[in-house]
């Protein structure tokens, strides 16, 4: 399991719907509006 780093919400990677690749990570995320706010300004959220 990952966690949404925007809400902290925990995410299956497996069944996951909304991702995004920064330096080298994979980031998964619970909504795509947890992933817009990450896109939007990912040193933010990455750190």
């Amino acid at each position: 399991m990952a966690i949404d780093p925007v809400c902290r919400m925990t995410v299956d990677e497996k069944t996951a719907r909304f991702r995004t690749e920064y330096r080298g990570k994979t980031y998964y995320f619970c909504a795509p509006g947890c992933k817009k706010k990450f896109d939007a300004d990912p040193e933010k959220y990455a750190a």
